[in-house]
């Protein structure tokens, strides 16, 4: 299953801080749970600073608990040290099924 997640930031300073150390830094805690990370962007565009990112978790998972089991691990934790989670003002998440012709499946 893919999940499209964006991410929206408090400033354009809080935005380049996760988008790369701490983002950065899932791409390893998330391949240890068995998530894919396809890619991951920045938005700074109408006074708006988002990062977005394409995720596929692995087959058979419940996303909800994966995601609760990510957030509350010790490598979730370390990924965020040092960031102020209040700066992420907004979280959406969109689960994507491909299309058949879909190059990402």
């Amino acid at each position: 299953m893919l999940q499209l997640r964006i991410y929206t930031l408090r400033s354009p300073q809080a935005l380049q801080q996760y988008a790369t150390v701490h983002w950065a830094r899932h791409l390893t805690t998330f391949k240890a749970f068995g998530v894919t990370t396809h890619g991951v962007w920045t938005e700074r565009s109408g006074g708006v600073n988002r990062l977005v990112a394409l995720i596929r978790y692995p087959p058979g998972a419940d996303p909800e608990q994966l995601t609760r089991d990510v957030m509350t691990s010790p490598e979730f934790a370390a990924d965020m040290a040092g960031f102020d989670v209040g700066d992420i003002v907004d979280v959406r998440m969109t689960q994507l099924d491909p299309t058949p012709f879909s190059p990402i499946h």
